[in-house]
């Protein structure tokens, strides 16, 4: 809807020698744009960014000091909320953005073995690229071709063809995040069905790595069930016996609470306590959520 405005930026910088502008007759989607780009290059490293996001004028010579190294195939930055300070679900975004890559990818990176190299900052090695461009071009589930979690199926590839995937916390990128609840857990929706699905191909990886990772995998998609058993657990008490579980309800308070300050401590900063807030929308609105993404993977 929008190519006049992008044919703009086009024209504009065309006849710099250092662009080379792809205008496809039109809108392929992410994955076959991507393609098209990632054939057309030549250099030895290839950088994703999204065009919502703005790069740390450094970002590009740290990504490339981690990938000097031949084994490793991804490397992702951290990533940050450029509009943080628009809405208070900005805010908590930009939390969660932070404990994803400073606790969950910083783990993973110490085995050598990111999940998801995430799309608004991601570089790769070209020439394992090329080998696994087929296999990225005709991703299929039940029959039917995927067109969404471009980031985590490329990343799953990487670690399937023997390359390590990492993760550099100097690298900031800022990217902007939803500042409403429905374009959230729309985003939301999107990103639970690619990871059940790409589940299932992590599953084939994890005897060939750490067994932590194994634990991690396992752990990200049990915690969720276990806590929802948890909150019907209790529900079902409450309606049958008129008691409120409060031995549940004071075990996911205190969880929540220890999560929080050790956050707080490691990033040195107070507004991390804040992100208890980020539990009641995770009961309330993303296990719902994240059931109703199991029942419809193949939407």
């Amino acid at each position: 809807a929008n190519r006049d405005a992008l044919m703009g930026v086009h024209e504009e910088y065309a006849g710099d020698p250092r662009f080379n502008f792809i205008a496809l007759p039109k809108n392929v989607g992410k994955r076959k744009a991507q393609i098209a780009a990632i054939r057309r290059s030549c250099g030895d490293l290839v950088l994703n960014v999204d065009s919502d996001t703005i790069l740390a004028p450094d970002v590009i010579t740290r990504l490339a000091l981690k990938m000097q190294d031949q084994a490793v195939g991804a490397a992702m930055g951290q990533l940050a909320a450029s509009n943080r300070s628009e809405t208070w679900l900005t805010r908590l975004i930009d939390m969660e953005y932070w404990l994803a890559c400073n606790e969950e990818r910083a783990a993973q990176a110490r085995f050598g073995a990111v999940m998801c190299c995430c799309g608004p900052c991601a570089m790769y090695r070209r020439s394992a690229l090329v080998s696994l461009l087929d296999q990225y071009e005709t991703q299929r589930f039940r029959g039917k071709p995927s067109d969404f979690g471009e980031d985590r199926h490329l990343t799953i590839l990487m670690l399937k063809a023997g390359f390590r995937t990492e993760y550099v916390p100097e690298a900031v990128a800022a990217t902007v995040v939803p500042n409403s609840m429905g374009p959230y857990l729309r985003q939301q929706l999107r990103w639970a069905r690619s990871t059940f699905r790409d589940t299932l191909l992590a599953f084939q990886l994890l005897r060939g790595l750490n067994i932590y990772l194994t634990l991690d995998v396992i752990g990200q998609n049990i915690g969720p069930l276990l806590l929802s058993l948890s909150i019907l657990a209790g529900l079902a008490q409450f309606v049958t016996t008129g008691t409120v579980p409060w031995t549940a309800c004071l075990m996911i308070a205190a969880m929540t609470i220890v999560r929080c300050s050790v956050a707080a401590f490691r990033a040195r900063q107070l507004r991390f306590l804040g992100f208890s807030l980020h539990t009641l929308i995770n009961i309330f609105l993303l296990l719902p959520l994240k059931a109703y993404a199991l029942c419809t993977l193949s939407n």
